[in-house]
């Protein structure tokens, strides 16, 4: 999830993205030695996206980032907490981000009648940081040494093709990842259930390399496309966007005439995963420059793409990466940070 640049490590904190955070984001305290606790509760909170009484009872742990495009210096910090029930554990995330990011990739139409997709001028192939969405994402060691070592890094790779390089892991080795995408899973409540193992990339055989999708049912995101050079599909009523998402449940037939010059619509259809991929509900909200999001998984799935957390004595590792309109410049940190279970 995270990557080197150029060989070197990416700075810290500048000046003005730490006085950021002090200015958006609660005061939090330091959890220890890169562990977030979760605490024991009753029963977890209703999810809705926002900091509850609940949440105060569990101990932050802040994580900077930094290296990411778009943040203010680069870097953020996400306070983490996390409690747990009988069944369930729960998270919430806060982080800086002075944008809501939404258009992911929109038709707009232009003075002469046509329309036109919005990408990003400079990107060379799965490198858009204009016209895109917010993420987060997690990763976690399912059978990785390497994660419990060296966190993030232990996944990425440079180059090979690619701007920004792929995604995968040493030989023999599995990790999970959790990919909350604002626009194509968080607009339909869910974080994206993906997975890494050790497939090299290939151009024609692997191009994603290790970075794979747990198994799905149905439901997910598909691209609105041009048909005879306008889009397929619009939002119910055919209003123009926002919203920068279809859903495929409302979408209907395009009609021109509803739209004037700069209108936008919508460059995606999305509808909730069914199935394996679709078991991590979310809620999210951005207000005043922090984004806050709160999930919960089951603490035991079953599935071989799922971190299991069966042993509520062990420690889990994970790393943690933010992105702020970039499809894959997110801000990162060294090494691994860990999950235990308060007792």
């Amino acid at each position: 999830m995270v990557h080197r640049g150029g060989g070197r490590w990416f700075k810290g904190f500048t000046a003005l993205g730490a006085a950021v955070i002090l200015l958006a984001l609660p005061m939090v305290g330091t959890a220890q030695d890169n562990t977030l606790v979760a605490k024991k509760v009753a029963a977890g909170p209703t999810l809705d996206g926002t900091m509850k009484p609940l949440w105060q009872q569990a101990t932050p742990l802040a994580v900077k980032l930094s290296g990411g495009k778009n943040l203010p210096g680069g870097s953020t910090e996400v306070a983490l907490r996390a409690v747990y029930d009988a069944e369930k554990v729960y998270f919430l995330a806060q982080w800086n981000d002075p944008t809501k990011s939404e258009r992911r990739f929109p038709y707009q139409k232009q003075a002469d009648g046509s329309w036109k997709q919005l990408v990003d001028p400079a990107d060379k192939g799965g490198d858009d940081n204009i016209y895109y969405e917010d993420k987060f994402a997690m990763i976690w060691a399912i059978k990785s040494p390497s994660i419990e070592q060296r966190g993030c890094f232990a996944g990425c790779h440079l180059g090979e093709t690619k701007p920004y390089g792929n995604k995968y892991l040493p030989a023999g080795e599995t990790g999970d990842i959790w990919h909350w995408k604002s626009i194509r899973t968080g607009s339909v409540g869910q974080i994206d259930d993906q997975y890494l193992d050790d497939t090299k990339y290939d151009k024609e055989k692997s191009p994603d390399a290790g970075r794979k999708s747990d198994r799905k049912d149905g439901g997910g995101y598909n691209d609105n496309k041009l048909v005879n050079g306008k889009p397929q599909w619009a939002n119910k009523g055919n209003a123009p966007a926002p919203p920068y998402f279809i859903l495929d449940s409302e979408k209907e037939p395009f009609d021109d005439s509803k739209y004037k010059t700069g209108d936008e619509v919508a460059g995606i259809l999305v509808a909730p995963f069914t199935g394996d991929r679709g078991e991590i509900p979310v809620q999210a909200t951005w207000a005043n420059g922090v984004w806050t999001l709160e999930w919960s998984r089951k603490l035991v799935t079953g599935s071989p793409t799922d971190v299991q957390f069966d042993d509520l004595k062990k420690k889990y590792a994970f790393g943690v990466a933010v992105f702020d309109n970039a499809q894959v410049r997110h801000a990162f940190h060294g090494g691994a940070r860990f999950l235990t279970f308060g007792q």
